[in-house]
């Protein structure tokens, strides 16, 4: 596929609001974009969704491919997928990204498939290297269990396409006074399109604390292993007004709700302070917290790999360490 240098952006819309995973990715885009000396373009797919193209361009989109109709309001597969995969042929980007979240991880595989070319899911970042004298798209995912940082790149085929994980990237500031083009794209639904129908979408209030965009997370692993524990985790991030998130085996253990899950198959997150506490710190955990200012890590095992990411490590048992941390930010 011969293509042009503009990196493409599927921003996903709910109930009229675009979702901030859509922003932080179209950040992303726009330092690729500079990498490439490219243009930065958004496909948007809705109803009545004119101000929303808008505000993308506010955002720093240059185009908004703006799909509008009744119909299409509600996420629908295999129109949305349709959709894309002629846009894609039509103009022939160089990369499309898409953010991780359940809707972005069930659309972009369908778009990959149908345009025949790779997909890189969960990515962490996304950079330009140069790779044996060529500069190349570049993401980076945890890989082999988490025991591994992996870097994969693109072969030939375009568009190079990838989900970016949420917080992965930051969200640009907007700016009212930018210009885009808004290119109305003419849609005729098809008895395919519309065969299996979204009739509704139901947003459940959170169970917990959001981890995404809170300025401090507490988050725990595998070494919280009782009631008073959990407790102790808890009760340390109420006195830091912090959110509560943890690892694979917390969300096992059910003390941490699924929404508030850290990592490559949970979430990203860069929050001012990030205290772990018995999560021994491999990459499929680190990664969700690497963008963090500031990192503290207590684990009793001093050979966990935690300590080689963290900014403070305290090689010691929760129960010594954290009611006294406790006790002393009360008194403070």
């Amino acid at each position: 596929m011969s293509t042009n240098s503009e990196v493409w952006v599927w921003a996903e819309q709910r109930n009229g609001k675009l979702m901030d995973v859509s922003l932080q990715t179209l950040g992303k885009a726009l330092e690729l974009s500079q990498d490439i000396n490219g243009r930065v373009a958004a496909v948007l797919i809705g109803d009545d969704a004119g101000a929303l193209a808008e505000e993308l361009v506010s955002y720093g989109a240059e185009k908004v491919y703006l799909v509008a109709d009744a119909q299409l309001k509600n996420y629908q597969s295999n129109a949305y997928t349709r959709i894309i995969s002629e846009l894609i042929e039509q103009y022939q980007p160089e990369m499309m990204l898409f953010g991780a979240n359940i809707i972005g991880m069930d659309l972009a595989p369908a778009v990959a498939a149908r345009v025949r070319t790779g997909l890189t899911a969960h990515c962490s970042d996304l950079k330009m290297e140069t790779i044996d004298g060529k500069s190349q798209l570049v993401a980076t995912i945890p890989g082999f269990s988490g025991g591994m940082i992996v870097k994969i790149s693109w072969d030939e085929k375009r568009p190079c396409m990838a989900t970016l994980s949420s917080g992965a990237a930051e969200k640009p500031e907007p700016d009212q006074s930018r210009q885009g083009e808004i290119i109305t794209v003419d849609y005729q639904a098809t008895e395919e399109d519309l065969k299996i129908q979204t009739m509704e979408m139901v947003e459940k209030q959170p169970a917990a604390t959001p981890v995404e965009g809170a300025a401090i997370v507490v988050s725990g692993g595998k070494g919280i292993k009782s009631e008073d524990d959990v407790k102790l985790i808890q009760e340390l991030a109420d006195v830091l007004g912090a959110a509560v998130g943890g690892t694979r085996p917390a969300r096992d253990a059910q003390w941490v709700v699924e929404d508030n899950l850290i990592g490559s198959s949970g979430k990203t997150v860069s929050p001012k302070l990030f205290i772990s506490i018995g999560a021994s710190g491999a990459a499929h955990y680190s990664c969700g917290f690497q963008k963090a200012k500031y990192v503290i890590a207590i684990d009793k095992d001093p050979q966990a790999p935690i300590f080689e990411v963290c900014d403070l490590g305290i090689q010691a048992d929760l129960n010594e360490i954290v009611p006294a941390l406790i006790e002393a930010l009360k008194t403070t």
